[in-house]
């Protein structure tokens, strides 16, 4: 599990075909490595991926045919910037919201203007992923955990404070057209589920009916 508050940003070494899947390498000189070992979860750009090789200032993944499917990974060349976050620890603050390192899909950068000292930025989702977003929610793009300004359709606009666009790959590699790895907020999946099951029933359901309703969520501040 991550939080989306980003460690470092890296850089692609390399991306090695091996027998259908990737050899992914990144390297920095900012990320922890101390504490790093095989086996290891870094999100990268917001995909868990485990560290099957690690130097003093490098890593790497094997990145499967599914990962590349469903990510933006295949955009990526060496050179390019990525946002790095190692798994949390049970000690560690939790800064961001729950983040899996599960891409549920790519967006597209859509709009990217300066507002003010902040970067106002809309990222068009795919369409089945958009009811799981929320005006004021949380959503994870390419491992940043970010603030939902407003949420009109698929289009989810965010404002990058300055911070968060100097400690990220945003300011360096975000242009409009490109593509974004987004995980939805995983409560949101988690109640959809309960929602379904408690009106649908079916052959696992509890015998007693579930107290999880729309107006239950509504009245409770989830739902707008």
């Amino acid at each position: 599990m991550f939080t989306g508050i980003i460690e470092s940003v890296g850089k692609v070494k390399s991306m090695q075909p091996t027998g259908g899947d990737i050899r992914l390498t990144i390297e920095s000189d900012e990320l922890d490595f101390s504490d790093v070992k095989l086996g290891d979860s870094i999100a990268s750009n917001g995909i868990c991926l485990t560290v099957v090789d690690f130097g003093s200032n490098h890593y790497s993944v094997d990145v499967s045919r599914e990962t590349i499917a469903r990510t933006a990974l295949e955009t990526l060349k060496a050179g390019h910037t990525v946002n790095l976050e190692k798994a949390m620890l049970p000690t560690t603050r939790f800064g961001g919201h729950i983040v899996a390192g599960h891409v549920d899909g790519v967006g597209i950068v859509s709009k990217l203007q300066q507002d003010a000292r902040s970067i106002y930025i809309e990222i068009e989702i795919p369409q089945e992923l958009a009811h799981y977003t929320a005006t004021k929610g949380s959503i994870t793009v390419d491992g940043i955990s970010l603030t939902t300004n407003l949420v009109r359709d698929n289009i989810v606009s965010l404002n990058i404070i300055p911070h968060t666009a100097k400690v990220t790959n945003i300011a360096k590699h975000w242009l409009v057209g490109n593509k974004v790895n987004i995980e939805v907020d995983i409560v949101a999946r988690y109640l959809e589920r309960l929602l379904n099951k408690s009106q649908t029933g079916g052959m696992n359901a509890p015998s007693t009916q579930s107290q999880i309703t729309e107006a239950f969520l509504a009245d409770n501040g989830f739902m707008k």
